[in-house]
């Protein structure tokens, strides 16, 4: 069940770099190293995962929220993520689960398991040789002690992701939080969807 030579990842954000519409590119960052993994995934998943990287509540709760709840509500614990294998341009994953005293895997789409990791705080593991195959290194003459949390703040969220009424719900979040130039640009965002549907 368990990978030997098993890479622990974090998720930073999002990339700008789009290989194909109504895909993001989330950046996956090996702990403790200068790796970077990036997944590409769909826009719900990307709306999901933006949502938690922010720590916004969306209008309702999303798919995965659900899913949360329900592992709250029947005791399910998630113990981790497997991103086990790398095949014609997909990752493979496993989500593997404790109830009581039985282990349980499913096998996942990684969008899935990483935005549902996030709401449980679940911690996501690849393997060696995908890290070696699939990852890009960091620039190390760049890298400082805080070059993690420097690198996750400049993956901004893309907020063009989001719709008027999540955006609405995010612009009142900042203004409550005093976050004025998140404001901003969520108004600016806001203003160009507006201008678009007319």
């Amino acid at each position: 069940m368990y990978m030997e030579d098993r890479i622990k990842l974090s998720v930073l954000g999002f990339s700008f770099n789009q290989t194909q519409s109504g895909t993001y590119g989330l950046v996956l960052a090996e702990e403790d190293g200068l790796r970077r993994l990036m997944v590409v995934i769909g826009t719900p998943e990307a709306q999901s995962i933006a949502f938690k990287l922010q720590g916004s509540i969306p209008p309702r709760p999303l798919t995965h929220d659900l899913f949360q709840m329900l592992l709250s509500q029947f005791a399910i614990l998630l113990l981790e993520v497997n991103i086990y294998k790398y095949e014609n341009g997909v990752f493979f994953s496993k989500m593997i689960f404790r109830q009581g005293s039985e282990i349980i895997e499913i096998e996942s789409r990684t969008s899935d398991a990483i935005a549902i990791a996030l709401r449980t705080k679940s911690p996501v593991f690849t393997t060696e040789a995908i890290m070696q195959d699939q990852a890009v290194v960091f620039d190390e003459s760049t890298a400082s002690e805080n070059s993690l949390e420097d690198e996750r703040d400049n993956l901004a969220l893309d907020y063009s992701l989001l719709n008027k009424e999540e955006l609405e719900s995010l612009l009142k979040d900042a203004i409550d939080g005093e976050d004025y130039e998140l404001a901003s640009l969520l108004r600016d965002e806001l203003l160009r969807k507006k201008g678009r549907s007319y």
